[in-house]
């Protein structure tokens, strides 16, 4: 079976497909955290899916550049979910 011809990422794709994957596997970890707890559900799932809708709207129209503004704009977008996440869980222990 012989692979197909796909251009090499660039090392600013890689870094922000990283990025995607990494919030992405948080997204998924944070689910199962919150499943297994029974809190923050409604977050965990509506999360998640607003993240794949997202990544896989923004690839789309980035034509697969992970260095496109768009899909920039959504990594940094699940950033402000994390650290907003986070507010809430340090606000939730005082």
């Amino acid at each position: 079976m012989s692979k197909p011809d796909l251009p090499a990422l660039s090392a600013e794709q890689k870094r922000w497909a990283l990025g995607a994957a990494a919030l992405f596997l948080l997204a998924v970890g944070f689910l199962g955290l919150s499943l297994g707890t029974g809190v923050m559900q409604v977050f965990a799932v509506g999360w998640l899916m607003l993240m794949i809708f997202g990544f896989v709207g923004a690839i789309r129209v980035a034509k697969g550049d992970f260095a496109h503004p768009l899909f920039k704009a959504q990594v940094m977008l699940h950033l402000v979910a994390v650290g907003l996440l986070v507010a809430v869980i340090i606000r939730a222990f005082k």
